[in-house]
This record gives C-alpha cells, sequence and structure tokens, in this order.
C-alpha cells in the first residue's frame, strides 16, 4: 500500500523563526495571506483582534490581551479594524468567525471564550510556560 502524507491544516502549522520564514508580507511583495502567516512564523503570541493589547476596541479583545499579558511574554496583537482587507482575510486563514483569534507557536487556539476556558483550566499556562 502506498503512502502519502496531507498537507497541515493552516493554523497547526509549527512556527518557523524570523530568519527561515519564507511567507512575506504586503509590503514585500506577498498577499494578506502570506502577510498573516509571516506574522504568525515571527512571533510566539499572535493576537488578532480589535484594537490593541494596551488599547482594545471590544470586550472579548480587551479580555483576550489581558489574559494573554497577565503572563509577562510580549503580546504581538495585530488590529484588524485599521485594515478591512485583512479584517476578513484572517477569518478565512483560520476558518474562525469571529474576532479576536488567538495564536501561539504558530498554532490557532481559538477566541475569547476558548482563551478564557484554557486560562481557568490551567492549559493555557503550560502551553505559554514552553516559550
Amino acid at each position: 500500500m502506498a503512502k502519502f502524507s496531507l498537507p497541515i491544516a493552516k493554523g497547526d502549522a509549527t512556527p518557523a523563526s524570523a530568519a527561515t520564514s519564507t511567507a512575506k508580507t504586503r509590503a514585500e511583495g506577498g498577499t494578506v495571506m502570506t502577510e498573516i502567516q509571516h506574522e504568525i512564523d515571527t512571533h510566539e503570541i499572535v493576537l488578532y483582534m480589535k484594537g490593541t493589547p494596551n488599547a482594545p476596541q471590544c470586550g472579548f479583545s480587551a479580555r483576550a490581551a489581558a489574559i494573554l499579558q497577565s503572563f509577562g511574554k510580549p503580546v504581538h496583537g495585530i488590529d484588524i479594524l485599521a485594515d478591512g482587507e485583512l479584517r476578513q482575510a484572517i477569518k478565512d486563514f483560520s476558518e474562525w468567525p469571529t474576532i479576536p483569534q488567538i495564536y501561539i507557536k504558530g498554532e490557532f487556539l481559538g477566541g475569547s471564550d476558548i482563551l478564557m476556558e484554557m486560562y481557568q483550566n490551567g492549559e493555557l499556562k503550560k502551553l505559554i510556560e514552553q516559550l
């Protein structure tokens, strides 16, 4: 029987280091999708949100930012309100309909409710301690 492998789902890829990421930003001639991949590849904690971690523009984004910042690790926040193309593209990229969206070490975790559940049951602490 022949063996074959399937590609890794977009949100399940292991992050590459900044030096080895081949995904390009739009400023480098890439697409919005390659830019999303670049951000996820080059930052350990990425939060696509409404507003910024220090100035969230909705309650769910504020909760996600506060939870992530409580660990004292750098959080790379991306304001989807500032970029209409990105606002839809991140939903298509993750196949997740809502904002905020959280990626840790290249893995898509979900939104604010999932992050809160992971925080409360200790899973998030274990994950972030590995960074």
